[in-house]
């Protein structure tokens, strides 16, 4: 069994075009197994592990409720559709633009390798390019104007992005906030009228930014990692499973600690609303009695110790997620060195993996981040339709 697991794991990279024989230093293969073997096989089993919840919850979801969401006016029954009534074609414009930005990313990622591989470390020149009989300084000059030109248009089609996405986001809370104000004047809300005040400012403000960000991000972060990992791939395959090594710890870990996030941030959300109301009342009755003040005290003590929380999981979530990016350029030094070493690899293509994989993590924390606030954006929407609807719980009848 144990050679037979090790004659596989030769296979694999024979198939990816390389060869691990006695030749290989002894060092390389427990790496070599990690990223061949051990890596993708994790990753299958995170995957399909959480395709099994997801079912099970949709499966929990869709069952008989005694129950359901009221329909209010004005709102729709979770913010993903709240968000396509308002911004349908906004949202339709802003996903184009993040395909389009995908081949101008891959031309950056491109560029500085062949600059490497086809200038510098060349010696065949002049060289035939379009018709012109180029030396091997005009040659440089010609791809660096180029790669000149394709970050410039990377870096306006971000820009241009944002801001179009800062328009949507805006536009859309602006219209929520109004709405739920006109739900207040017509009498909706809670018996205390002063959590009005915390709903239509704080609460409500995360909305805005996640409407710009709802179908936007995924396709324009995560283009951009596939983007990358294609890219990868391409250069050669053992660095490109290398770059995805860690992701089944990523995947496993840093969801579990979202999620422990997400029920802080709805308790938080929760007691700054009591809070709220109970100012509300002492100022409008103007009480002074201790009992009110310790009452405003305990609820102040609470508050506090959800934050703390909070931040503790986030910078542990933080941290852990900064130690697996930065650990997975080991893989790309000593597997990509000894390949460089052994000719089976380019140098040009080593610094591109290593240039790539800086941006690499950037849209995988991204996606996280879109994670994050899609589960607290998700509560916030639905404390709304709670305050709205003047009512403190109701059971969730269809909610993405």
């Amino acid at each position: 069994m144990h050679t037979d697991y090790h004659v596989l794991v030769h296979q694999i990279a024979h198939f990816l075009g390389h060869q691990i024989g006695e030749q290989t230093p002894a060092w390389l293969h427990p790496f070599l197994h990690i990223v061949l073997f051990w890596g993708p096989l994790a990753l299958l089993a995170v995957l399909i592990a959480s395709a099994s919840i997801y079912v099970k919850k949709r499966r929990k979801i869709g069952r008989p409720i005694k129950v359901a969401r009221p329909s209010i006016h004005g709102f729709a029954t979770n913010i993903y559709s709240y968000i396509l009534v308002y911004s349908k074609r906004d949202q339709f414009a802003l996903v184009l633009m993040g395909l389009i930005a995908m081949p101008v990313l891959y031309l950056t990622l491109e560029l500085p390798k062949i600059i490497i591989n086809d200038v510098i470390e060349s010696g065949h020149f002049p060289i035939d390019q379009l018709g012109y009989s180029l030396n091997q300084e005009e040659y440089l000059f010609v791809l660096s104007m180029l790669f000149l030109a394709a970050i410039f248009t990377n870096g306006a089609l971000k820009l241009f992005i944002n801001i179009y996405k800062g328009r949507v986001g805006e536009r859309l809370l602006r219209r929520l906030r109004l709405t739920i104000y006109r739900k207040w004047l017509a009498g909706a809300g809670s018996d205390k009228r002063t959590e009005l005040i915390p709903v239509v400012t704080q609460e409500v403000e995360p909305i805005g930014g996640f409407a710009s960000d709802a179908f936007a991000l995924p396709v324009f972060q995560g283009g951009t990692f596939v983007t990358i990992l294609i890219f990868m791939f391409i250069q050669d395959p053992i660095l490109g499973a290398a770059a995805i090594t860690l992701l089944p710890v990523q995947l496993a870990v840093i969801p579990k600690l979202q999620h422990r996030v997400n029920l802080l941030a709805r308790e938080r959300v929760a007691e700054i609303r009591r809070l709220g109301g109970e100012l509300g009342d002492q100022a409008i009755l103007a009480e002074k009695e201790n009992s009110r003040f310790r009452e405003v005290g305990g609820s102040l003590k609470r508050i506090e110790i959800i934050r703390r929380r909070i931040h503790r999981t986030k910078f542990l979530m933080k941290a852990l997620n900064n130690f697996l990016s930065a650990l997975t350029p080991f893989f790309f030094y000593s597997i990509g060195g000894y390949l460089v070493i052994e000719g089976d690899l380019s140098l040009g293509s080593l610094v591109a993996i290593l240039a790539a994989y800086k941006d690499f993590s950037a849209p995988l924390r991204e996606l996280f981040r879109y994670y994050q606030s899609a589960e607290d954006v998700r509560i916030r929407y639905s404390e709304v339709l709670n305050y709205v609807s003047g009512r403190s719980e109701y059971v969730v009848a269809q909610e993405s």
